[in-house]
């Protein structure tokens, strides 16, 4: 056990909030599926959240939230785009492109980010030869930490319906880019229109469960009614579904979500600010949401490693990323802080 970790938000135990509510519905029985009423109304909630005029369902984790919004809108003959650095195709082995049966086409970005130029470049059509491109995902925040506007994530909506395609974003720290940009989800997701939304939780202190919404439901009524098919195909559908819908109670009521994300965030911005103590160590990317990238001598990051648990992000630049958590406290950032100016010292 380690008695905390800079490798990853998931690293973090569950939030007791959410533990709670975990065993206060384990009693009496009730229908398995998310077919239980309880289930459909914690659903509805999450709808609602964002906008309503939408289909919801939980799955187990984030890959298969990703495989299975991907995989309702495409078909197999299509290609889905995506920044370069982006978690379907650096981090999920290859399990987007198997249950879509899809080519994942990296797009080259800037700090995780695309723009519609980069996107344009790879919309052509109509070559028997070639895939059909038919969806662009984008991560928020993304893997390097960093933020779309609400305006940059319209812009590529727009772009996409223009050619007749569409916009997935994967929201594994969701909670954490509504916290940074201080704004509903509902404004940067759902009106800026995105068609599907990966929405993460056990980045931020949930157990298990995640949930794909598929967003405008009129308009894509033909994805909102397959997706539950290709949830039970993608072997992401619960039998005891309440113990997701649980957790998702407990973490939308009285903003818990946005209170995790913003402290984990603020945790961040805390860790950048004592990084900048130690000259030989760079901060490589802006901090937006809870991630700190930086640049330090390998012999430091060495050093470090023997009481840190945290991740090289680069190996030829010995990038490292620390991440917080729900649960990081300011007197584990100090700690850590400490060593790191005794390895630096070394």
């Amino acid at each position: 056990m380690l008695k905390h970790s800079f490798g990853s938000d998931n690293h973090s135990g569950v939030h007791p909030l959410i533990m709670k509510a975990i065993e206060d519905i384990n009693h009496d029985f009730n229908l398995a599926y998310g077919e239980d009423p309880y289930t459909e109304e914690v659903l509805k909630n999450l709808e609602n959240l964002l906008g309503g005029n939408c289909k919801a369902l939980f799955v187990f984790n984030g890959t298969g939230a990703n495989a299975v919004a991907l995989s309702t809108f495409c078909k197999t003959y299509n290609s889905i785009l995506a920044p370069k650095t982006a978690h379907i195709l650096v981090d999920e082995c290859g399990a987007v492109e198997k249950l879509s049966g899809c080519k994942i086409v990296p797009l080259n970005c800037k700090d995780g980010k695309v723009t519609p130029k980069d996107v344009e470049a790879e919309l052509e059509f109509g070559d028997q030869h070639h895939t059909q491109p038919a969806i662009l995902s984008i991560s928020e925040p993304t893997e390097l930490g960093t933020l779309y506007t609400a305006a940059e994530i319209k812009a590529l909506a727009d772009l996409m319906h223009k050619h007749g395609c569409y916009l997935h974003v994967d929201g594994s720290r969701i909670a954490n880019a509504a916290a940074a940009l201080k704004m509903p989800i509902k404004n940067f997701i759902a009106d800026t229109g995105a068609d599907v939304l990966s929405f993460g939780g056990t980045k931020n202190g949930l157990l298990v469960g995640e949930a794909v919404v598929v967003l405008n439901a009129k308009k894509n009524k033909i994805f909102a009614d397959s997706l539950m098919y290709y949830r039970k195909q993608a072997t992401q559908l619960y039998s005891k579904n309440r113990f997701i819908a649980a957790q998702f109670e407990a973490y939308l009521k009285d903003n818990l979500y946005l209170k995790m994300a913003s402290h984990s965030n603020a945790m961040a911005k805390y860790l950048e600010k004592r990084v900048k103590e130690v000259k030989c160590v760079k901060i490589s990317k802006k901090v937006q949401s809870n991630a700190v990238f930086a640049i330090l001598p390998v012999a430091v990051s060495t050093r470090l490693e023997k009481k840190h648990f945290f991740h090289v992000w680069d190996k030829a630049t010995n990038e490292v990323r620390w991440m917080c958590a729900f649960n990081t406290q300011k007197s584990d950032i100090d700690v850590f802080i400490e060593d790191l100016k005794k390895a630096a010292a070394k």
